[in-house]
């Protein structure tokens, strides 16, 4: 679950205590002993222990396992046997939710490349089996044939392995899957094509119905041997369409020409179709020959199929399938009832989900004007309150001027389906929605690299841009409307049945949050809490715990793209979304109960984990309301949390520095802060071990402008106390400093997660829960924390100045400006104001002093006056640029 590459490496040390002799006698026993195999009866294969995880976990573990095992490029169960059946089982659902991008050399110019759902990609199958014994380790030979010597990988257990000598009790007729996927470099790409990759553990002849399987589901199937039996009737079934490669050793003693030879003739194979170890070949000759063979096939293979097709081959053999459960099937229906009417996303959100979009974003607008009035003008505050009510309320009736749509209905019945196929339905939606997504956001950014070769198309390549921003459709849009849905209906009078019958939506969310589904806090696309919905379903939660059960909160900030969400599965197991073709918007929490061995060191019962949306978007960039967006965002999250992890691309933190200034400008503002949130900064892919020793400068010069900065924003508000940044949010500069090796351990797609990147995460979360377990009673229960949410985010809504800046220094220098404006305004109202008096006193004086004609010399005294006017106005002009 931690992405740990060493995973599998696990080894029984018995406790030799009295019997062990003492080492520094040796006797002649011990030589014997030197010569004799160790005792391995109590060491367990690697493949028996993930044999036992398998049948031992229910399918939504089952899937999230093949998930991490694939990240580890470990092979991953296909046909998983059960030896107390002696059946076995597809693992369809299982490789479900395994997405892999890859670029065949086709694509290498364009820099394009394939993302898809791995059982959806229809790839040629190559599979490798064993006839009766056989002397070389075929699995060690395929990870040879699957990495280079650069790259090397155990993708497959093998005899050489720790352990992997140990007898097999349970894993035979296992049969396992990996995928070889092209990067588009020619020095690199073994194969130039992506190719699913089979392994069958254990001898064909005890395995015929995996072996009858492979034959029908592969494009080509290499079979290991050192004997051959003339008769073999297991090669030469007439239904098999694979084609049959033979792979022997010659220097085996067992070996006979004469055999190969006549099945050869039997099965009409040619000098192409069989491999032969001589004493002159090594093993990397023979993958260099295996290798040939193997990209001969794939360039023109007799058969592609996608491994959701081989569910039909399947129930044929009598193999069962892991989705064949009625639960699984009905929320499959149900899911697929809903996205199967998408065709355009932008469109299907306007029928299907009308409440959110403009209507929710104006909403948003009058609530934040609410609290900050930057528009009132002349009119009166309370007139002006009034007429945004008013504004309000006819949203809300537009709103539920909507019939409920079909969609939403579909969705509302299926989340309210008892347990498992609940949860299925949600894993089906989440699925097919991606899908859908990422066929859109394909097709959407080709259109937008062909449009941008031409600069002429500037309209056009804008509203691909804007369309590329809003098809991104995920069951977070349909909880979202849910929330709506639920709001509006609360400006309906309480007898009102619409209203009556939306009520249990609260408890429905609350329930998924316990289950450990993930709620949307913040909405990304609006920038605003539906503040009733989410207190109302925190309110419901409440009443499913038992009363006082605090929960503490960790939030992850940082710049798009940082690997935040990957972290946070790493680190907690959790399932945040990632690689699904769109980032994360707004911010979603999820709740995580403590075991009972861990509520003493937290003393708390849950953890609430807060997963946001990357800061400093480049799409959010070129709007007005950028810094506002995410200075919000910062605020509300790190006000909510006990410790706040702030996830940074390499050593270089200035990207998060401005944020942070604001974060704690706002919260010397807001009178409601009185938590004093943990910090610590991850520094994600340094893996150089002087980068915490080297980086000391940076770290202080860090600290120390973050102390300018909280120094600049005490002064402007008068908060002079606060003379550091420690004094807002606790930071050590040796201890709150984190560095996590990159994630990949060579290049992508066949890289294996890095070994260090698991082990620096989990040396992080021993930190965090040292930490967490370091505050002194901060831990809310679930109603205090819905209260103190709902306080901060009123806060931050009545924060109508700071947020709009990039940091502390830009506001400091905007207040400064204001402050000498003002002095300039009054010098030049002064100026002004003397000089009219003194004007209109001549004027008044004039006819007294005057016995000349009077009439030419007004006009004269006139054009006097106004060239004096004009001569001061130039001057103050001139004094104010």
């Amino acid at each position: 679950m931690m992405v740990n590459v060493t995973a599998r490496n696990v080894t029984y040390t018995p406790d030799c205590g009295s019997i062990c002799p003492n080492k520094s006698e040796t006797t002649d026993s011990d030589f014997d002993d030197l010569f004799e195999s160790p005792n391995t009866g109590d060491m367990l294969n690697p493949l028996d222990i993930i044999i036992a995880l398998f049948l031992g976990s229910d399918s939504f573990v089952q899937q999230e396992m093949a998930l991490k095992m694939s990240m580890c490029q470990f092979s991953v169960p296909l046909l998983l046997p059960n030896c107390d059946t002696n059946q076995c089982t597809l693992m369809l659902w299982a490789m479900r939710d395994i997405v892999k991008k890859y670029r065949p050399q086709s694509l290498s110019e364009s820099k394009g490349f394939i993302e898809e759902r791995i059982v959806l990609s229809e790839l040629p199958m190559i599979s490798f089996v064993r006839l009766g014994e056989c002397s070389s380790s075929k699995s060690e030979i395929l990870n040879k044939l699957l990495t280079d010597s650069q790259q090397y990988h155990e993708t497959f257990v093998h005899y050489n392995m720790e352990c992997g000598d140990s007898p097999r009790r349970i894993s035979n007729g296992l049969t396992e899957i990996t995928w070889y996927l092209p990067c588009g470099n020619t020095n690199i790409d073994i194969f130039s094509q992506p190719v699913a990759v089979a392994n069958l553990r254990g001898d064909i002849e005890s395995f015929d119905t995996q072996y009858s399987f492979l034959c029908q589901t592969s494009a080509a199937v290499f079979v290991f041997f050192d004997h051959l039996d003339s008769e073999c009737s297991l090669l030469t079934n007439p239904h098999h369409k694979a084609q049959i490669f033979l792979v022997g050793n010659y220097e085996s003693k067992c070996f006979s020409k004469d055999a190969l030879k006549e099945v050869a003739n039997k099965l009409g194979l040619t000098k192409n179709n069989i491999i032969i170890k001589t004493k002159d070949k090594n093993d990397a000759d023979l993958v260099k020959d295996l290798r040939k063979t193997i990209t001969d096939v794939v360039k023109n293979p007799n058969m592609k199929m996608k491994i959701e097709q081989m569910a039909e081959i399947a129930h044929e053999l009598g193999i069962l399938v892991d989705e064949d459960s009625p639960e699984c099937q009905t929320a499959k229906t149900n899911a697929e009832a809903i996205t199967a009417e998408i065709q355009d996303i932008l469109k299907y959100k306007e029928n299907q989900l009308p409440c959110q979009g403009e209507l929710w974003k104006e909403l948003t607008c009058l609530e934040k004007e609410e609290f900050r009035l930057q528009n009132v003008g002349s009119k009166s505050i309370e007139d002006y309150r009034s007429e945004l009510q008013l504004q309000k309320e006819e949203l809300r009736k537009k709103q539920n001027s909507y019939d409920m749509s079909t969609a939403m209905t579909c969705f509302i019945n299926a989340i309210s389906s008892p347990g498992t196929e609940r949860f299925y339905f949600l894993k089906w939606m989440r699925m097919n929605l991606d899908n859908v997504s990422r066929i859109k956001l394909s097709e959407l950014r080709e259109k937008y690299k062909e449009k941008c070769k031409n600069s002429e198309n500037k309209e056009e390549i804008k509203e691909i841009d804007r369309q590329l921003s809003n098809s991104s459709l995920g069951t977070e849009h349909f909880f979202r409307e849910m929330g709506q849905i639920y709001e509006a209906s609360l400006s309906l009078p309480q007898t009102d049945p619409s209203r009556q019958q939306l009520q249990h939506l609260p408890k429905l969310c609350a329930e998924l949050l316990l289950d450990g589904f993930p709620l949307e806090l913040v909405d990304g696309d609006a920038s605003n809490i539906p503040l009733r919905w989410v207190s109302d379903v925190l309110s419901q939660l409440s009443d499913l715990v038992s009363p006082n059960r605090k929960i503490l909160v960790v939030t992850v900030l940082g710049v798009q793209s940082t690997g935040k969400s990957t972290l946070l599965n790493a680190m907690f197991g959790v399932q945040f979304a990632v690689s699904s073709g769109r980032c994360t918007r707004g911010a979603f929490m999820l709740l995580i109960k403590i075991n009972e061995d861990m509520k003493n060191v937290l003393n708390c019962d849950f953890m609430l984990i807060i997963d946001t949306e990357g800061l400093k978007s480049p799409e959010l960039a070129q709007l007005d309301n950028s810094y506002e967006h995410d200075n919000e965002l910062a605020t509300l999250v790190v006000g909510l949390s006990d410790v706040t992890i702030v996830n940074v691309a390499m050593e270089n933190s200035t990207d998060m520095k401005d944020i942070l200034q604001i974060v704690v400008h706002a919260f010397l503002r807001m009178k409601e802060v009185g938590k004093k949130s943990k910090c610590l900064f991850v520094h994600q892919n340094v893996s150089d071990v002087s980068a915490h020793e080297k980086n000391l400068r940076d770290r202080k010069w860090l600290l120390e402008q973050l102390n300018e900065m909280t120094q600049a924003a005490a002064k402007m508000e008068k908060k002079e106390e606060n003379q550091s940044f420690t004094d807002v949010m606790e930071y050590s500069p040796d201890t709150g400093n984190w560095y996590i090796p990159g994630l990949w351990n060579g290049n992508p797609p066949m890289a294996p997660v890095n070994a260090g990147y698991s082990e620096a995460v989990y040396e992080l979360k021993k930190n965090i829960i040292q930490l967490l377990g370091n505050c002194e009673s901060s831990a809310n229960d679930v109603s205090e924390f819905k209260e103190w949410m709902t306080s901060l985010w009123t806060a931050v809504k009545h924060e109508n100045f700071i947020f709009s800046f990039r940091n502390s220094l830009v506001a400091d220098a905007y207040m400064r400006l204001c402050t000498a404006f003002n002095k300039w305004e009054w010098e030049f109202k002064r100026e002004m104001y003397t000089w009219v008096t003194n004007a209109e006193t001549r004027i008044s004086n004039f006819g007294t002093v005057a016995r000349k004609s009077e009439s030419s010399d007004i006009r004269e005294f006139l054009t006097c006056l106004k060239s004096a006017a004009s001569t001061l106005l130039s001057t103050w002009e001139a004094r104010l640029q």
